[in-house]
């Protein structure tokens, strides 16, 4: 058996299949994991409302990595870590978004989700909400481009996706891998004791930083590219099979 003591496992397009269901098999090997002494624990671009259930239904008590590494958690329900992302840049985020017609956006708050066609309340200001990241979503790659060319000058955010149609902006420095390397020091193991799955932009600071980083067969090139090993795509139960092959040797 390999000496992996954590499997951090992002969710969208990794431990969940087209129909944001976990299928039976990675249910089974991620039981196996768990009864074999080996923390499993989501991480995931997901606010922790949208990664709770799943978590629920695997009866996970391990701590949680949400909203690409801006919360950590102890583990369900008990916050460990928040790092907010400034008001000032989630209005230039949101003033760059109306710049764009028809390009959807969204905003997490501690207390919600925003999005175009739900915005704040005019009554309060940006600075009346504790931000934690901004995503743009459009399937026009030259204004896509043009997003993220502006908010990059700035140099003070961290710029990821979790699909490629999209932009995921997070407070800088704040990764899944941020993430990690905090949940190693309140577990007491090192980040060679790490296998991390994934398949965006938003998995790569991961994959690169853990002792194992894992691909999944519908991964995005890049992160293929950053990746050890490539395993099965999301739909054909990719995270069971690292588990069966690299985790617990079959």
């Amino acid at each position: 058996m390999g000496n992996y003591k954590l499997i951090a496992l992002d969710m969208d397009g990794t431990l969940l299949n087209e129909q944001s269901e976990i299928s039976g098999e990675n249910a089974e090997w991620i039981q196996r994991a768990l009864d074999a002494g080996i923390t499993v624990s989501f991480s995931t671009g997901r606010g922790f409302r949208g990664a709770l259930p799943f978590a629920e239904q695997l009866k996970l008590e391990t701590p949680m990595i949400t909203v690409n590494g801006s919360e950590i958690w102890q583990k369900p329900h008990v916050l460990h870590q928040r790092t907010l992302l400034s008001p000032v840049y989630v209005k230039q985020l949101h003033e760059l978004a109306l710049k764009y017609a028809g390009t959807w956006f969204w905003a997490y708050s501690t207390t919600g989700i925003y999005n175009l066609e739900k915005w704040i309340d005019p009554a309060t200001t940006y600075e009346d909400h504790h931000w934690l990241k901004f995503g743009y979503y459009t399937e026009d790659d030259v204004v896509r481009k043009r997003i993220f060319d502006e908010a990059n000058e700035w140099g003070a955010l961290e710029i990821t996706n979790s699909s490629e149609q999209n932009l995921e902006l997070n407070a800088k420095g704040i990764t899944k891998a941020s993430g990690l390397r905090e949940l190693c020091a309140m577990l007491g193991i090192e980040m060679s004791q790490v296998v991390a799955a994934g398949d965006s932009l938003n998995d790569i600071a991961a994959i690169r930083e853990a002792g194992l980083g894992v691909a999944m067969g519908n991964a995005q090139q890049a992160v293929k590219e950053a990746a050890d090993v490539v395993t099965l795509s999301n739909n054909e139960h990719g995270v069971a099979e690292l588990i069966k092959q690299y985790v617990l040797k079959g």
